[in-house]
């Protein structure tokens, strides 16, 4: 049984034995057809609670009815309080008129019954002003699940952005290098033209493979990046070192990280590894990356002579800033103190 279910149970119960409890108390030394109809009255307004939740409105206006002929001729001590229990599913529009139409019966039954029964009044307004609350925030809440999950699913797009914005840069630059060589040398030395192809077929299978990774995220939702992407760097510097630039590659510290943050590290090292490819080849890089406990430490740095205005502030740029953003670090591009360019990127492993 629901909680829901379980409430409307618990309310009708309690109801029902009240109201029979009063009755029996205040009704003994009267008439004695009044204690049973009392009871039937009770027992009618208790099944309406009950069964609020199928038809409310019906349910309300029966239940009005009932209690008013209840209060007129002095049968129960608290007929409204029934009412009012339904009234509270009452949606909007009728949440309103209906809620006056029942303080209306309330002070009408007053005037010919007992004085008390007014109290119907500010329940009824009560019994309103508690559902409205209820239901707006219950909106809010609804409206702001909405923009959280609008939020995750944008962030999962730049994400998944990002990661196609470095396959197909890193991948096609190596590409347009080595196609530049093998036009270049296929006369004159045909062996190196052929070495230029295979690097191209290889690079392109790779980048197709990791394509299908990420199209395969957006058609299910579902992530299978590698399970130690910092394993991956000496595979990522030896295609580098195909297309004439010299990586060095340096990785120091064993520690283990999370997942997305070894990712977010490859990534960078990926394209700025990619940005010497494009910019500054024929070229000698070095790449350090640092991993510790808390934090990733990359540099990598490259003695090419593209100009200042080169400095590569496209997507790549945009996509490091933002990775290291994620993860609370710093990121530093720009020329180097002895001519290059270098990139420095701090990602932190944990909060602290």
């Amino acid at each position: 049984m629901s909680p829901l279910r379980v409430s409307d149970v618990a309310l009708a119960a309690g109801l029902l034995v009240a109201d029979v409890g009063l009755a029996g108390n205040l009704l003994l030394d009267e008439e004695p057809w009044r204690l049973p109809v009392s009871a039937v009255i009770a027992t009618l307004i208790a099944a309406a609670v009950l069964m609020r939740r199928r038809a409310p409105v019906p349910l309300l206006l029966g239940t009005v009815v009932v209690s008013a002929a209840a209060a007129a001729f002095g049968l129960l001590w608290d007929p409204f309080v029934g009412a009012a229990a339904v009234l509270y599913l009452v949606r909007p529009p009728r949440a309103l008129p209906a809620a006056a139409g029942l303080a209306v019966v309330s002070a009408a039954t007053a005037v010919v019954g007992q004085w008390w029964y007014a109290f119907g009044v500010p329940l009824a307004l009560l019994t309103w002003g508690l559902a409205e609350a209820v239901r707006s925030q219950r909106a809010q809440a609804a409206r702001q699940e909405r923009q959280r999950e609008h939020r995750i699913l944008v962030d999962e797009r730049v994400r998944i952005a990002r990661e196609l914005h470095d396959v197909v840069t890193h991948g096609m630059g190596l590409i347009a290098v080595k196609a530049g060589v093998a036009n270049h040398v296929a006369d004159s030395r045909p062996e190196e033209a052929r070495d230029a192809l295979r690097v191209i077929e290889a690079t392109s299978r790779a980048a197709l493979g990791e394509m299908r990774r990420l199209l395969h995220v957006l058609r299910d939702d579902a992530d299978e990046t590698p399970a130690d992407p910092l394993t991956a760097l000496p595979e990522l510097a030896e295609r580098a070192r195909q297309t004439g630039v010299d990586v060095e590659l340096t990785v120091l510290g064993t520690a283990r990280v999370p997942e997305p943050v070894a990712l977010a590290a490859y990534r960078i090292v990926q394209e700025a590894v990619t940005n010497v490819v494009k910019h500054a080849a024929p070229a000698s890089c070095r790449a350090v990356v640092a991993v510790g406990a808390n934090e990733i430490r990359i540099q990598v740095t490259d003695d090419g002579t593209a100009p200042i205005g080169e400095l590569r502030l496209g997507h790549g740029l945009t996509g490091m800033r933002e990775r290291v953003a994620l993860y609370g670090g710093e990121l530093i591009a720009g020329p180097g103190p002895d001519g290059g360019f270098r990139v420095a990127a701090t990602l932190r492993c944990a909060d602290g």
